[in-house]
């Protein structure tokens, strides 16, 4: 790693409470009470779909911008989930099982047809939407 990381995660007491802290920015990620956590904040997979919603819309909302469209709102509402495939192409042999993010989009304005059709592409394109979808390296390394 190079430079002042961008996040920093680190424990903050209670069973499995994190402090978050991103530049200005800090909060609270836990476990809820049902998976032995104190429930002080989202999940970890909270945050991932937060992120991607956030992404999203932010893409949306600046490409309309761009584009002069009549954009009034634009609201996420995004669940992961694991399948079992039992033909899963993209399983490469292992376990036939697969993450899925399923997004619905809600979008407000006096927007057409081709409009809302093409900020739903728009959609897809954010960043964190390509990270997520490519192919992902995650480095790791434990240092004293």
């Amino acid at each position: 790693m190079s430079g002042n990381p961008l996040v920093t995660v680190e424990s903050a007491g209670g069973k499995f409470t994190q402090k978050v802290l991103a530049g200005n920015h800090n909060w609270l990620v836990d476990e809820p009470l049902e998976l032995g956590g104190d429930d002080k904040g989202p999940t970890p997979y909270d945050m991932l779909l937060a992120s991607l919603g956030s992404c999203k819309a932010i893409t949306m909302q600046m490409y309309a911008q761009r584009k002069g469209w009549a954009l009034e709102g634009v609201k996420i509402d995004l669940e992961h989930s694991r399948e079992h495939r039992d033909d899963c192409a993209t399983c490469d042999g292992k376990v036939n099982r697969i993450d899925v993010i399923d997004c619905v989009i809600t979008i407000t304005g006096d927007l057409d047809e081709d409009q809302r059709s093409r900020l739903a592409e728009i959609a897809g394109k954010c960043p964190v939407h390509q990270t997520l979808t490519n192919h992902l390296d995650i480095n790791t390394m434990v240092v004293d």
